[in-house]
Parts: structure tokens; C-alpha cells; sequence
């Protein structure tokens, strides 16, 4: 089985991993909607429809309204 050759200090541990740090991503305003994004990455806005560098990519699928008749039941 696999173990250490001798026991690695605190000290030694700590200070290799003090180059593991987490790094907050690269975010960028778009010009036409202005929403916050990944840049060289599509994304959706509010409404639904998907953007990239700008232009719009795919529109939103229209929801269509569905009525419910509970009073012809009774």
C-alpha cells in the first residue's frame, strides 16, 4: 500500500496550498440589453431570448394563455 516516506508539516502543507485559491469569474456588460455575461459566451435575458456579441441569437417561444372553464363542470 501507498503512504508518505514521513509526515508533511503543518507548516509545509500550508504553505503549498496557499496558491490554491479561487478566482471570481470575468463578467462584462452587453451593449444591447445590458445584462451582465460570460464574454465569447451566448446567454439568455429576462425574457428568454438567447444573445451573443450583441445580436440576438434565438428569440423567446411565444407562451400561449390557456383558459380553464371550471364553471361548465358544475
Amino acid at each position: 500500500m501507498a503512504h508518505p516516506k514521513s509526515r508533511i508539516s503543518k507548516q509545509r502543507k500550508r504553505k503549498r496550498r496557499t496558491h490554491y485559491k479561487a478566482t471570481a469569474p470575468t463578467l462584462t456588460v452587453c451593449q444591447t440589453t445590458g445584462e451582465h455575461h460570460v464574454p465569447h459566451r451566448a446567454y439568455f435575458d429576462a425574457e428568454g431570448n438567447m444573445f451573443y456579441n450583441g445580436n440576438m441569437l434565438v428569440k423567446a417561444p411565444e407562451q400561449a394563455e390557456v383558459e380553464t372553464e371550471d364553471d361548465d363542470n358544475e
